[in-house]
């Protein structure tokens, strides 16, 4: 069997390895350990404190020194546990065996290590390195967040591995246990791995990716991140959507910006019978361009253009088409267009109308009221 385990050898193995322990090491290991953190709070209440000079340097140094105390605070404490322990036999004592491998305390510390170190190693390079080369290239925010994932996922796979062998675990031997997780995906984990695998398709194909606008069930927002199972959406009011990745292959998505990010803007207005309805057209095109002038949301190509709707109940209907530069200002460039539209139809004294009901009462026959 792979695995070799039962619960009285469990249990066996268990109460032998506390019998080895030697208590008091531990407790000496246990003080060592509260003094390594007492300073770390010591060092982090220093840079708090210079933090607080409003200095930039001291900013960013509080943010640099926070990472290096947690790697050697995190690092120090384990690589500081194997060689204090280095000599205790309950550290070699084996606690489960998986096919001819015995696994130890000792192996799988080493085994947190690489992963935890593969994890965070990865973080920094992210973090730190890697934007450069995006600027340095030009790269948008939707591939440069492609590329940190696939960097990440790379690097944790490899540490996974690396991990296993260093433990002695002979990949060949999780085949029956790669079985049996396939078997568990065909029956219960189906969404789940559809999901993973639509998180793989949506980072290489790209038809969302991170910063672009989207509308998802009549909801306007922003792909903030593709994680392996979800996408999250920040919409406009900063409410955040968690969307499965399948559903943007399976649904229809509204995707802004996609391929160009310019986006047409239909503002519809109504004025009154027997306006000018050339100098309707002058006045919004006039709109179009005071806005193109004091913001650079507004293009002059294409050109604004006026569309003559047809004749209403209550009056004549034109829709004024402007094209923006950017889908995330559509809100705001529509309202700016709006004010203008009121005040400038206002200073020309043209009329918007609202509907509007004639009521008429019938006079009723007296010798109706008698009876």
């Amino acid at each position: 069997m792979l695995f070799n385990i039962t619960t009285s050898k469990l249990t066996k193995e268990f109460n032998e390895t506390i019998q080895q322990i030697e208590w008091m090491d531990i407790l000496m290991f246990i003080l060592y350990v509260g003094v390594i953190l007492i300073i770390r709070s010591f060092i982090l209440f220093l840079t708090k404190k210079m933090k607080n000079s409003n200095r930039k340097v001291f900013i960013h140094m509080d943010s640099l020194i926070r990472n290096i105390l947690n790697w050697l605070t995190t690092y120090g404490i384990l690589l500081f546990m194997l060689f204090y322990f280095s000599e205790s036999d309950w550290m070699f004592e084996e606690f489960v065996s998986i096919g001819r491998v015995q696994v130890t305390v000792f192996l799988t510390i080493i085994a947190i290590l690489i992963i935890s170190l593969a994890n965070r190693t990865s973080k920094v390079i992210t973090k730190y390195v890697l934007p450069s080369i995006y600027e340095r290239y030009s790269l948008d925010r939707g591939i440069q967040f492609t590329f940190d994932r696939i960097f990440h996922y790379s690097i944790m796979v490899i540490a996974f591995v690396v991990s296993l062998t260093t433990v002695g675990i002979d990949l060949s031997a999780l085949t029956v246990f790669a079985g049996i997780v396939g078997v568990g995906i065909g029956f219960g984990l189906q969404n789940i791995a559809s999901n993973f695998i639509s998180g793989i398709i949506l980072l290489f194909e790209r038809p969302i990716k991170v910063g672009d606008r989207v509308i998802v069930n009549d909801v306007i927002g922003d792909v903030e991140k593709i994680n392996m199972r979800a996408t999250i959406i920040k919409t406009l009011d900063n409410e955040h959507m968690i969307v499965p990745n399948s559903y943007f292959l399976e649904e229809q998505v509204v995707n802004r910006s996609h391929s160009d990010p310019k986006l047409r803007l239909v503002i519809p207005i109504g004025v009154a019978y027997g306006t000018d309805v050339e100098k309707v057209r002058d006045l919004l095109l006039q709109v179009a361009s005071e806005e193109q002038a004091s913001s650079e949301m507004v293009l002059l190509d294409p050109e604004p253009f006026v569309n003559f709707v047809g004749f209403g109940s209550s009056s004549l209907d034109f829709e004024l088409f402007v094209w923006i530069a950017n889908p995330n200002h559509v809100i705001h460039t529509k309202s700016n267009i709006n004010f203008r539209i009121n005040k400038i139809l206002a200073d020309h004294q043209i009329e918007i109308p609202f509907p509007q009901r004639d009521l008429h009462i019938r006079s009723i026959d007296s010798k109706i009221i008698e009876k």
